[in-house]
């Protein structure tokens, strides 16, 4: 289950990539950014579509090396109770926020949420076998 968790975060943020970088202006608007030309295009560009598909990479490598799941486990955590942390206080500090920042919002907590529970339901796998092994020896 955990791995396809992984696919489908995976799948969302290489959407995003492409979208922010196919369509950049469409992108900026909708979370209530003027890209200015020039520098500003080419940091949208690259923290929005680069960092998306760094992202989607690595939520997606448990697909081809089981292995790192759990490691890919702990960074969907890490980057969206990031997410979650400075989301919720932005939503304190600022006025004005569109719908859009809210329906993201709804998707980080989920991701955050969801990817916990399965990372605190392996480490707790660990410890049941842990024991088991303990007790049989």
């Amino acid at each position: 289950m955990t791995r396809i968790f992984l696919t489908v975060v995976g799948l969302v943020y290489l959407l995003l990539a492409l979208w922010c970088s196919v369509d950049p202006a469409s992108t900026s608007r909708s979370v209530g950014f003027t890209l200015q030309p020039g520098s500003g295009q080419s940091e949208f560009l690259v923290l929005y579509g680069g960092l998306e598909l760094a992202l989607g990479i690595i939520f997606l490598w448990p697909l081809w090396q089981p292995g790192v799941t759990r490691y890919s486990l702990i960074v969907c955590v890490i980057v969206h109770g990031c997410l979650v942390l400075f989301r919720s206080g932005g939503f304190f500090l600022f006025e004005g926020i569109g719908s859009t920042t809210y329906s993201l919002a709804v998707g980080e907590w989920l991701i955050f949420l969801i990817s916990l529970g399965f990372l605190i339901k392996s480490y707790r796998l660990d410890m049941q076998v842990q024991f088991e092994r303990t007790e049989n020896d």
